[in-house]
């Protein structure tokens, strides 16, 4: 039987590097801000930028606000900010993200239940220009950095959450050592799966802890025009699929593919077959979503393969 324990005091943390997000960045601390309880608190992360730290010192109030002191990139800014919680829980919010009303609450509650190790906010896209392009398949959301058809419902259990919006145990992150620095985005580069070592490191630690989905609230995450081109698209799966193989090459393919394999033999022949069955409802835009799984697929695993061969993971 699961124990309950006391609701957790958390630090949220917000990474940065770039004044192209100040507008992002600054409507998401004042939104996290307003949903903090007295004894939370709030950690702004400049990622090697120092004219952003400049101007976030002087502009953003009711937070802390300090340089990354480790390797330059996500990872490193991340484990910067593990390093100054001082809290129950660390929360990460991505500096395009906004939350919405309950957001931190729907990630502070699953806390309450011991076993819970990790908690994986929803996260909704927001689309620049207020729609999602017509061939862009809602099963590959990853690609923007939101949820995505295939995930999990509220409450159920998960590999690992979307870096968007996320909340882990500060004890047991710091134990294992936080984020690698070997994977994961730094500046513009499409890559990822920082979230997804971390997860499998805690769960090896741990085996009977818990990540689970949280869907109460959710945060907005920007999704600007230059990603909604197909050219990112592929950009983005191309990069994912070499980042898969830094991971399995870390944890082992079993470990590191194991939602994947799921997701690629059940939920992308799904939404094939959904996009086209759209079609004879009169929706065309069907057939280029269609296109672009089977396109983001096989890009995807040609990424993996590029970087597994001998001399192709950098």
């Amino acid at each position: 039987m699961t124990q309950d324990t006391a609701v957790p005091t958390v630090s949220v943390v917000i990474c940065t590097y770039t004044e192209r997000r100040w507008h992002e960045l600054d409507a998401g601390v004042r939104a996290a801000l307003r949903q903090l309880r007295s004894d939370d608190e709030l950690l702004v992360v400049v990622d090697h930028a120092p004219d952003v730290l400049a101007r976030a010192r002087a502009e953003l109030t009711g937070c802390r606000v300090e340089p990354n002191t480790h390797g330059q990139g996500l990872s490193g800014a991340r484990n910067t900010g593990v390093d100054l919680a001082t809290k129950d829980v660390v929360v990460f919010l991505d500096d395009d993200a906004t939350p919405g009303d309950g957001w931190l609450e729907s990630l502070r509650e699953p806390f309450t239940t011991a076993d819970v190790l990790g908690v994986a906010g929803r996260v909704d896209p927001a689309w620049e220009g207020g729609v999602a392009p017509r061939w862009f398949p809602p099963e590959f959301g990853w690609v923007v950095g939101c949820d995505y058809v295939g995930l999990p419902a509220g409450g159920e259990q998960v590999r690992n959450p979307i870096g968007a919006s996320m909340a882990l145990r500060r004890g047991p992150l710091e134990a294992v050592g936080g984020f690698s620095e070997l994977v994961g985005r730094v500046g513009t580069l499409p890559v990822g799966c920082e979230e997804t070592e971390i997860s499998i490191r805690l769960a090896k630690a741990d085996p009977d802890a818990r990540v689970v989905r949280a869907t109460g609230g959710t945060v907005h995450h920007l999704v600007p025009l230059d990603r909604q081109r197909l050219r990112y698209f592929r950009s983005r799966c191309y990069h994912e699929g070499r980042s898969k193989a830094v991971l399995s090459g870390l944890v082992g393919t079993e470990q590191g593919l194991a939602s994947e394999r799921t997701y690629a033999t059940r939920t992308l022949p799904l939404g094939v077959l959904r996009h086209l069955a759209a079609v004879a409802r009169g929706d065309v835009a069907g057939i280029a979503r269609a296109a672009c799984i089977v396109l983001g697929l096989l890009t995807t695993a040609f990424g993996y393969l590029s970087a597994r061969r001998p001399g192709g993971a950098e």
